[in-house]
């Protein structure tokens, strides 16, 4: 597999730039049949999309979806299903000055390391604008797990010192920051708006939960459902840790404390998050993602440049002071694209649990 593609029997392959003339998916595994509603992977789309509120970048991207191959009359043909979107509004221009010098906090390093040259529009390919072609994976596999009635939501659950005290699923796309609590909602704009007054930046935490999910997916050892999850959260830019269930509380509890008893209607608690032994077992699976600070900030910073020479940098261009409200639809479509390839396994294990 390489280092674009990710997944073993539905395989998605991105591709594209920040500032390039566009970015794109290629979906390999799709099988023959599905008739595709096109209108919802946009209505994902829509939900990453940048510029729709103060405390997102103010770039201005219709993200308009484009279907190349692999679609005929909304009905999928089995050959590879590619989908693109064109970028409309990249200005360039910010990043001429740094085409020489390392930005804090940015792969500009280690990309110049590797590679001996680096795109410095926008970060290239590791700019978060490459997550458009996640979301749009995760929105086609949502609808290729439609006979299971599986569910995935996420929602921000902390921003910089707030966190969410309340859980009302219908306020979360009513507010600009995802948050299930109104009022910490508020206080998160709050947080967001004043580091971006100031030339700064918060981090946060996104929770995800998938409903409906049918016992059984999963491998044991190195394919376990928890370390695919785990993989496919780090992989997104700006994420810095990824826990299942309680996570690191499991360090400070004993086995009477965390251990999930049961009775014939099922689990009393769910610590495990969904899953043992790296197969789900048919209770809500659970993630939390602990998401940095965005690394563009206005301050003055220090670093060097190409030639080793010290710099101080105050980065400019359009940037969003806290990623984690754009990141709940790329977190849903990651652990989305999981399922739908774990189904895709256990189908071939001729094990195909029972549709809803």
């Amino acid at each position: 597999m390489s280092a674009n593609s990710f997944g073993r029997f539905l395989t998605m392959t991105t591709f594209g730039e920040s500032h390039g003339p566009g970015l794109g998916v290629v979906l390999d595994g799709v099988e023959p049949g599905v008739v595709l509603d096109m209108d919802a992977v946009q209505a994902a789309l829509d939900r990453r999309r940048p510029g729709t509120s103060t405390v997102t970048t103010p770039r201005n991207e219709a993200d308009r979806l484009e279907v190349l191959s692999g679609l005929y009359r909304s009905t999928t043909t089995g050959a590879p299903l590619t989908m693109i979107f064109r970028n409309r509004d990249a200005d360039s221009s910010a990043y001429d000055a740094l085409a020489d010098v390392f930005r804090p906090g940015h792969a500009d390093f280690t990309y110049h390391h590797k590679y001996g040259l680096r795109d410095p529009r926008g970060g290239g390919r590791s700019s978060g604008r490459e997550t458009i072609a996640r979301v749009a994976a995760g929105a086609v596999a949502l609808q290729l797990m439609a006979p299971w009635q599986i569910t995935v939501r996420g929602w921000v659950d902390q921003v910089l010192d707030v966190v969410a005290e309340t859980f009302d699923p219908a306020v979360i796309d009513a507010n600009p920051v995802r948050c299930p609590d109104p009022a910490a909602a508020k206080a998160m704009v709050a947080r967001i708006e004043a580091a971006a007054d100031a030339g700064d930046s918060v981090g946060g935490r996104i929770r995800v939960r998938a409903e409906n999910v049918p016992v059984g997916l999963g491998d044991p050892v190195f394919a376990k459902l928890d370390a695919t999850l785990a993989g496919a959260l780090m992989s997104i830019g700006g994420v810095k840790g990824v826990e299942i269930g309680a996570g690191s509380a499991v360090a400070g509890r004993r086995g009477s404390e965390n251990n999930d008893h049961r009775d014939r209607t099922g689990y009393l608690s769910n610590h495990a998050g969904g899953l043992l032994g790296g197969i789900s077992n048919g209770a809500p699976i659970e993630v939390s993602l602990s998401v940095k600070p965005t690394a563009s900030i206005g301050r003055p910073q220090r670093t060097v440049d190409v030639h080793g020479a010290e710099r101080t940098l105050e980065v400019e261009g359009r940037h969003d002071p806290c990623l984690c409200p754009r990141i709940v639809p790329v977190a849903e479509a990651m652990v989305a694209f999981c399922l739908a390839d774990a189904l895709m396994a256990q189908r071939a294990l001729g094990r195909e649990p029972p549709r809803a």
